[in-house]
């Protein structure tokens, strides 16, 4: 079979072309081999199954180890109705991951499970297991968010941390290592208790080690991966220069990586008359991914749609440049890191500049639809050059005049609250499928926001802002003129959102370092 790259299930290496995540597996094993409890949490499409699976597979080709790989997806919500459903059914299932490579071993789990009537029956047979091998044994639970929120997956965990307690004391036996995977950390759970055991636990998991592995791909574990592809398709590429490039878009994201590379080779290299991959394909491929649905970008918007408080955060952060710093407590954080959509560094920022794109979209989208916008927005001057260029200029003057007309309507709170949403849906029918719009977004003292501008093959860069003052001003003048300096360009665009008082509505050309720009304030 032809390798291939998924975006779907196990990467298989037989099968897959895929990142060298050994560095990663290695820090897992040490984990493993010191017998931690722990739960891979990450967020959907984080390559956790493709984890599990060759830990399963290096465990099971090592002297001294048993592993078991299983799931929770699928089995069924009847499963957790009743101990006496779910406990013999738990066995069954490390029977049915057993019933090809070992049969014997399959008859036995088959035949404990018939006697397993309840917990405490499970946690025998589970002691009965560890008894008959001298094999440290370990349990590796896959998709554990379809039952977190059942009591008795809970009362599971519960039990599984009794034993381990237990084991520590010398009075019980049980599994050397459960490795668990889900989206959400199931530490978070709370158990209902005896009365008699309420003051010595209150959380089913709190045995469990913190998981502190960095899931993301980095560059050098992306260049294997196309090193092979290259090789095997015959396909011309720089794969350090590429993976860097990868890696400046989706910030490692396993789901994102593999997604545009699957792209790359299966939609527009065999347009091209050349076997090669260059930065411009992934430039254009990174813009057609944020333009398509699929379940992860589905799930994506789902979440910002059913939380607003995640919603208002993540706006605040990409268009008003709001600093926000990371707080396990606020709820509204912890649900954007949880899902994916923001990571911690110094400061809060949206996972990766894919994510960023279609977020923006997605504003944009709801600005356009807006009762403010909609009827202001239904058609776009003609600001196109003889030599196919866009005219900035008038792009900046045509947006001057519409917010100048709108301003003394009442729209005006929407539009100082919205402003630079309202710029980015200005432009969507100027540059008509010619060309597209890419933020970049540049936190400084003046709040900015870079718009990068491609428009056939010419290119801009316009920059929104809010007024802080004039030398807040001159200083964001300087950090313009550099990074223009630094994208080779001779020419950028200054949008000013300027809601100190009364308006002044000018705009001018200045020079700034060798450069030129065209600034205009709304």
């Amino acid at each position: 079979m032809e390798k291939e790259f998924t975006i779907t299930g196990a990467c298989i290496p037989a099968r897959h072309f895929m990142a060298d995540i050994s560095g990663k597996l290695a820090q897992i094993m040490a984990m493993i081999h010191a017998g931690r409890y722990f739960i891979i949490n990450r967020p959907r499409q984080y390559g956790k199954t493709t984890v599990l699976f060759r830990l399963t597979e290096m465990l099971n080709q090592s002297d001294g180890y048993m592993a078991f790989r299983t799931s929770f997806e699928g089995i069924g919500d009847t499963v957790f109705l009743s101990e006496e459903r779910f406990c013999p059914n738990f066995f069954m299932l490390l029977a049915r991951f057993v019933q090809n490579s070992d049969p014997e071993l399959a008859k036995y789990l088959e035949a404990k499970s018939i006697l397993i009537k309840d917990m405490s029956g499970l946690s025998k047979a589970i002691s009965d297991l560890v008894k008959s091998t001298p094999k440290k044994i370990v349990i590796l639970i896959d998709e554990v968010d379809k039952s977190s929120n059942n009591q008795l997956f809970v009362s599971f965990l519960g039990m599984l941390r009794n034993k381990f307690l237990d084991q520590l004391e010398g009075s019980d036996e049980t599994f050397h290592a459960v490795v668990l995977a889900g989206v959400h950390d199931v530490k978070t759970l709370k158990l209902k208790l005896r009365p008699d055991a309420e003051q010595k636990f209150n959380s089913p998991w709190n045995i469990a080690t913190d998981f502190k592995v960095d899931m993301n791909l980095l560059p050098h574990e992306i260049v294997p991966m196309l090193e092979e592809y290259a090789a095997v398709r015959g396909v011309k590429l720089d794969a350090p220069k590429f993976a860097e490039r990868l890696h400046y878009y989706t910030s490692g994201y396993p789901f994102l990586v593999s997604k545009l590379c699957k792209m790359l080779d299966e939609e527009f290299l065999p347009e091209k008359t050349e076997r090669e991959w260059t930065e411009h394909d992934l430039e254009i491929t990174v813009q057609q991914l944020v333009r398509e649905g699929n379940a992860n970008f589905d799930s994506l918007i789902s979440n910002l749609e059913n939380y607003p408080e995640l919603s208002d955060l993540v706006n605040g952060i990409l268009m008003n440049g709001n600093s926000v710093s990371y707080n396990i407590h606020n709820p509204a954080v912890q649900l954007g890191v949880q899902f994916g959509i923001l990571r911690n560094g110094d400061r809060l920022h949206v996972h990766n500049r894919v994510y960023a794109q279609l977020i923006y979209n997605y504003y944009i989208s709801k600005t356009e639809t807006s009762p403010q916008v909609v009827a202001h927005l239904t058609s776009s001057p003609n600001l196109v050059n003889k030599n196919g260029s866009l005219n900035m200029e008038g792009v900046l003057l045509k947006f001057q005049q519409f917010m100048r007309e709108q301003y003394s309507r009442q729209d005006r709170d929407f539009l100082e609250r919205h402003g630079r949403l309202v710029f980015l849906a200005f432009l969507k029918p100027i540059l008509n499928g010619r060309g597209y719009s890419f933020k970049e977004a540049q936190i400084s003292e003046e709040k900015r926001l870079d718009v990068v501008i491609t428009f056939n093959q010419f290119r801009y860069l316009a920059e929104l802002k809010l007024w802080r003052g004039a030398e807040a001003h001159e200083d964001g003048l300087a950090q313009l003129a550099d990074y223009l300096d630094r994208q080779n360009l001779e020419e950028g665009f200054l949008v000013i959102f300027d809601h100190s008082g009364v308006k002044t509505w000018k705009n001018e050309w200045l020079e700034v370092q060798g450069k030129k720009v065209f600034a205009i304030w709304v």
